[in-house]
């Protein structure tokens, strides 16, 4: 993957068919950001920051359960709210799981709660109602 970022790369995959890494959309995951490259001739890399998702799922189909892959969805919200899949990635539990709690994790240290996740017209909750 050309390198966008000096970042440290702390997990990196490639999108799946069957059990083989044979395409041409790569991911990478850094500390607070996953990048995607997508394309051979002409190249698209997308960046996320973590703290914009604010809800993180994994599927596996029959398929991808027996090549040992899965597709983790992400759902952000920013100026607009956006929907991101990691498709056919391997170990895809593991990742959801890693990438679920550097989400807590980066949004704990940013601080981030408020407006920017609600929708337009609806009222901010404050944080400290939320009691689990």
């Amino acid at each position: 993957m050309a390198r966008i970022t000096d970042d440290e790369i702390l997990w990196e995959d490639r999108k799946h068919w069957l059990w083989f890494p044979f395409s041409f959309t790569k991911y990478s995951l850094t500390e607070d950001r996953l990048y995607s490259q997508h394309g051979f001739f002409s190249t698209h890399y997308d960046e996320l920051l973590l703290y914009r998702v604010t809800d993180i799922c994994l599927t596996r189909t029959l398929g991808q359960k027996l090549c040992g892959t899965g597709t983790v969805t992400l759902t952000c919200r920013g100026d607009s709210q956006r929907v991101v899949e990691i498709r056919n990635i391997k170990d895809s539990v593991a990742v959801k799981n890693r990438m679920s709690r550097m989400i807590e994790e980066i949004r704990e240290a940013r601080a981030v709660v408020g407006r920017e996740f609600y929708e337009d017209g609806e009222e901010e909750i404050p944080h400290d109602d939320f009691v689990l």
